[in-house]
């Protein structure tokens, strides 16, 4: 049985004070990661902090982005080196606010995904479409171009650890939502991809969560979903209660 994984996105938001209180509000009351990986995904600039502050918690940390160069002169980019020196543990990929506003293609993503394992680290891998798609009857085609070119050259093993987030790009900060069963239909589309890749047990092991418009009120009906091992978490992240709720709704 896959282990639920809910990561908090938290974009740019929140000072470094904001961060520090959220941590502080949480990290007594995480579950055990037996039940539930709970991850947030912090502004690169508080990570070494996060990191530091979670010591000796169940709580997980990850990056918003990296490059896929481990050094370089590559102004303003982050290191995925720098990032598993730091201690942090996943790292959010392929984004579509990544892909919409700088442009990033699905082989940036690729290269991405094998520097994230290089050092360490497990990526959570973004996909979806857009609500033009959608209508057009062109998801199952467009995830599984992603799907396919996002996980190019990696291993069966590289593959089973990673997370694969579904996020349909029209549900993303709208208050709209995929309908549960809408959302295990794509997922489903993410696994099979994954299975005529690789083979059954990669696309048994691989984590995929949902990701749109998720909050307490509505992960209950995701999650009980066969093909939905989580959720990643924009807006309903951001505070503490609100993100103790989505855990205790999964554990």
């Amino acid at each position: 049985m896959r282990k639920p994984i809910i990561a908090g996105n938290w974009k740019m938001n929140k000072t470094a004070a904001e961060a520090q209180a959220f941590v502080e509000a949480v990290k007594n009351a995480i579950p055990s990661n037996e039940a539930v990986d709970s991850v947030i995904g912090s502004p690169t600039l508080y990570l070494e902090k996060m990191v530091s502050d979670r010591e000796g918690t169940e709580l997980k940390v990850a990056a918003q982005n990296c490059y896929f160069e481990d050094a370089g002169a590559f102004t303003g980019e982050v290191s995925p080196n720098a990032l598993g020196d730091l201690g942090v543990d996943y790292v959010i990929i392929g984004h579509s606010e990544r892909r919409e506003y700088f442009h990033e293609t699905d082989e940036d993503i690729n290269k991405k995904a094998h520097a994230i394992f290089r050092n360490g680290m497990i990526p959570i891998v973004c996909c979806g479409e857009t609500l033009e798609q959608r209508e057009a009857g062109e998801t199952a085609e467009w995830i599984k171009g992603q799907i396919t070119n996002a996980l190019k050259d990696l291993t069966e093993g590289q593959v089973s650890e990673l997370v694969i987030a579904y996020e349909p790009i029209w549900a993303i900060g709208t208050g709209k939502s995929s309908s549960a069963e809408e959302a295990d239909e794509t997922c489903g589309v993410v696994r099979e991809t994954v299975r005529e890749l690789y083979n059954g047990a990669t696309a048994d092991a691989v984590r995929i969560q949902y990701g749109g418009s998720v909050k307490p009120e509505n992960i209950a009906e995701y999650m009980a979903k066969s093909n939905i091992d989580g959720a990643l978490v924009g807006g309903a992240s951001l505070e503490a209660e609100s993100f103790l709720k989505l855990l205790e709704a999964v554990k």
